[in-house]
């Protein structure tokens, strides 16, 4: 999953792709590097980030998912309005991406009739405050508890499990060694839970904290983070850097199938 921001003050490429030539522009590099869904965000959700109003936040998506919805790839959309929501699956959206974990009032409601794929992230607060004091008793228990209670409200609202993915939320409302340790434990939350998950990890503070590098640097410990996810089994990777990234995982990916193959032919 390809992240295009249509924001002037995301982390990572705030301002670059504001604009809707330069948001095409991203989108077409983004599917000639092999990009499997294109990930649309009107709204800055950063550690501190001010709300957007829905008004600003349709104004900044809309254009580029009329521009993008016969490119012929998936388009997701980063939202956690409702109002966005409908306008957003009425112009073509393949799935909705919502940090709230679709919390909102009439957010289900409003998805049970569409078609649309539906991801549910975790995230302790809000964005302006939520990594002022991330707590946790125990931060695996507490987020795949909610992943599971907001997947079963999904259920209960009429929405098909096929539909449905979970994403812990690495960075919203957790310190680095929360994230560490939802990192090292995605298997068990995917079975846990019982739903395919998506991992965004591209260029976050944890990879900062980790590496010492700033956001336009973190490409090696990004890369390096989307291969033990996968490796964990997620089923999904959200990233920045689309063609560094196919061809980690390209690599990564002969290299598993020959082990395995070897494997395979001792134990016969």
């Amino acid at each position: 999953m390809g992240v295009l921001n249509v924001t002037p003050d995301s982390f990572s490429d705030g301002g670059r792709f504001s604009s809707l030539d330069t948001a095409i522009t991203q989108a077409e590099h983004m599917i000639e590097s092999g990009v499997d869904i294109i990930d649309i965000g009107g709204e800055s959700t950063r550690p501190g980030a001010p709300p957007v109003p829905v008004e600003e936040e349709l104004k900044r998506v809309m254009p580029v998912i009329y521009a993008l919805r016969d490119a012929g790839k998936p388009l997701s959309i980063d939202t956690r309005r409702p109002e966005v929501m409908r306008e957003a699956i009425e112009a073509g959206a393949d799935m909705i991406n919502d940090i709230n974990g679709f919390r909102a009032e009439g957010s289900l409601r409003l998805l049970r009739d569409s078609d649309c794929a539906l991801c549910i992230m975790h995230m302790q607060g809000e964005p302006q405050t939520m990594q002022q004091a991330p707590h946790y008793v125990d931060v695996f228990g507490e987020v795949s508890h909610f992943l599971m209670q907001r997947c079963e409200e999904a259920l209960a609202s009429g929405i098909s499990r096929q539909r449905l993915c979970i994403d812990p939320g690495f960075g919203f409302g957790k310190t680095l060694d929360h994230n560490l340790t939802l990192l090292s434990r995605l298997g068990e939350m995917q079975s846990v839970v019982g739903m395919p998950l998506l991992a965004g990890l591209s260029r976050k503070s944890m990879i900062g904290k980790l590496t010492g590098k700033p956001a336009a640097e973190r490409v090696a410990g990004s890369l390096a983070a989307v291969l033990f996810a996968v490796q964990q089994g997620a089923r999904i990777v959200r990233v920045h850097d689309v063609a560094d990234t196919v061809d980690a995982l390209a690599v990564w990916q002969a290299a598993s199938s020959a082990a395995q193959r070897n494997t395979e032919r001792l134990t016969q």
